[in-house]
């Protein structure tokens, strides 16, 4: 395994530990309380698809197959968690960008103190008041991909890989959700994120995989926004200083 793995996955832990910091209450509280009310109604919301989708898997095999059944449904239902847990993220950064913004430009300040100034293009309120139509773009960039993603699910033979390509595409995407807030600091577009994150791609892989894991955690889940905000400001603000 890559160290940029292990290192990218430490930096989403090294958020959780930063969460109780005195200097960061007020920026964490606020999507602190958004992400515990829409994970809530995630978690209820995700339980009865799984048992609805439990009873279709095993109506539609006929009796002879029906050992099938324990074949598909780890299937089917690790992509729908998957899914369901990175909607109500995408959702819950919708909502919760403004003040996102606010605590990585936080933490930026802690990182940086003591260091020689550079320049910088601090988040002022314009860049708070479009961030949720950051959001937007980046949930249609989402779209684009999960559709696709979606179909192979349901191609006999193929969607046995499905899961396997839902958890890549979900960590790529939580790390390509959190990365916004350091690098869209520094003036990069989404696109110009994008390369970045290809270019260092066992750290990517390695934050996004955390922050996939911490999202399916329960009570930690509460928690994944953010640490996975103060992580990713940590980790592009060290690795790849702007």
């Amino acid at each position: 395994m890559s160290a940029s793995l292990i290192e990218g996955a430490n930096y989403v832990l090294t958020g959780l530990r930063w969460l109780p910091r005195r200097e960061l209450y007020s920026f964490v509280a606020i999507p602190l309380l958004i992400n515990a009310l829409l994970f809530g109604m995630g978690v209820w919301w995700s339980v009865g698809q799984l048992q609805h989708l439990d009873q279709m898997v095993e109506s539609w095999l006929p009796n002879w197959l029906s050992w099938l059944h324990w074949l598909l449904w780890p299937v089917f239902a690790l992509t729908v968690l998957v899914v369901v847990f990175y909607t109500f993220s995408v959702v819950a950064n919708l909502i919760a960008a403004p003040f996102n913004g606010l605590l990585a430009e936080r933490v930026k300040k802690l990182v940086r103190l003591g260091r020689a100034a550079r320049p910088d293009a601090n988040m002022n309120w314009k860049d708070l008041i479009l961030s949720p139509l950051t959001e937007l773009k980046k949930l249609l960039y989402f779209v684009g991909w999960a559709i696709p993603l979606l179909l192979l699910s349901f191609v006999p033979v193929i969607n046995v890989a499905a899961p396997v390509l839902w958890v890549l595409f979900g960590a790529w995407m939580l790390a390509l959700e959190y990365a916004d807030y350091p690098l869209g600091d520094r003036g990069l577009s989404f696109r110009e994120q994008r390369q970045l994150l290809r270019r260092h791609w066992p750290l990517t892989l390695g934050f996004g995989g955390m922050t996939l894991v911490l999202t399916l955690i329960p009570v930690l889940n509460f928690l994944a926004m953010p640490a996975a905000v103060i992580g990713a400001t940590l980790m592009w603000e060290q690795e790849v200083p702007g």
